[in-house]
């Protein structure tokens, strides 16, 4: 099972298990992650769950989609590494994935 590390504005890191296929925003949501609201339920139409990828997990993740990069034009605080938490999915090669949850979030 791929671990993936949230971390918080303030760097608190919390680090849980995952499984495959789920989208980060599942893990986050079932595991109570402050940050990622998801008020839409993972249909990719608000940007409640836009989350921080790591630099070093850019290339693993992916860039966002046509429709998520629409939607990260609402979003606060948007960066090269962002992207929306119901869009990445999980895989077993993104054992380590470190994930920062932005301020305006809170």
């Amino acid at each position: 099972m791929p671990k993936i590390t949230f971390v918080d504005y303030q760097g608190n890191e919390r680090s849980v298990e995952a499984s495959s296929g789920d989208t980060v925003m599942e893990v986050a949501t079932s595991n109570d992650i402050p940050g990622i609201d998801a008020d839409c339920g993972g249909a990719c139409a608000c940007a409640t769950c836009h989350v921080f990828v790591n630099e070093e997990w850019l290339k693993v993740v992916g860039k966002p989609g046509d429709l998520e990069a629409e939607m990260l034009e609402v979003a606060e605080e948007v960066t090269e590494a962002s992207r929306l938490a119901c869009q990445v999915h999980i895989s077993d090669e993104m054992d380590g994935l470190i994930i920062t949850t932005p301020e305006s979030q809170f």
